[in-house]
């Protein structure tokens, strides 16, 4: 008959080897016998800059000139980027309109800034003749047609011609005028005015 006591200790050894040998297989990762290692801990995110970000504001598009003085209106844009076409156009069919009016009722007072030295002259003359004939003055019926026809730069001084044809009236008869306009500006002057620096019959 066996000693339980010896059986005890046989059981028990056993016991011990057989769970050495499970804590071995369960701490292994991939049979190199190590210890999966723990991920590494996030890192702190900085904080964001409340400040509003300001968008980014794209380059004005270059404009491109083209047709009758496109070299010298691209020298005046170079000079003075604030130019462009359209807007000089507007500007120059406002001006024709307040010329022409202010001209038939006499308005020398409105003429004045408008005009260069030589031009508001003659334009006075015409005026104090108009008014000692008694002859009725032509109003503006219509503005037809308003384009660039010229354009020059000439030691800052900018000079942008202007082919207008215009439908005018006096109340009896009607007539078709076609002239061409030269409006100036110093490019350096602060002053964004143009003035309307000569006035020929276009052929």
């Amino acid at each position: 008959m066996s000693n339980p006591i010896i059986e005890v200790l046989i059981l028990a050894a056993i016991a011990l080897f057989v769970l050495s040998r499970l804590y071995i297989a369960l701490g292994r990762d991939d049979g190199s016998g190590e210890r999966p290692r723990p991920a590494p801990a996030p890192r702190p995110r900085q904080p964001a800059d409340d400040r509003p970000q300001e968008p980014e504001r794209p380059e004005p598009s270059r404009p491109v000139f083209t047709g009758p003085g496109a070299s010298a209106l691209e020298d005046i844009y170079n000079a003075d980027r604030s130019f462009n076409t359209r807007d000089f156009l507007q500007g120059a069919k406002a001006a024709y309109q307040m010329i022409v009016e202010a001209f038939a009722r006499g308005d020398r007072d409105a003429l004045r800034p408008l005009l260069d030295d030589d031009v508001y002259e003659a334009w006075d003359d015409a005026i104090t003749q108009r008014e000692s004939d008694g002859t009725a003055a032509y109003d503006l019926l219509r503005l037809k047609k308003a384009e660039i026809d010229d354009a020059s730069l000439d030691n800052g001084t900018a000079r942008v011609m202007v082919r207008y044809e215009a439908e005018l009236g006096d109340g009896e008869r009607t007539r078709i005028a076609r002239e061409i306009w030269t409006f100036m500006r110093d490019v350096s002057s602060s002053n964004p005015n143009w003035l309307l620096d000569d006035v020929e019959t276009a052929t």
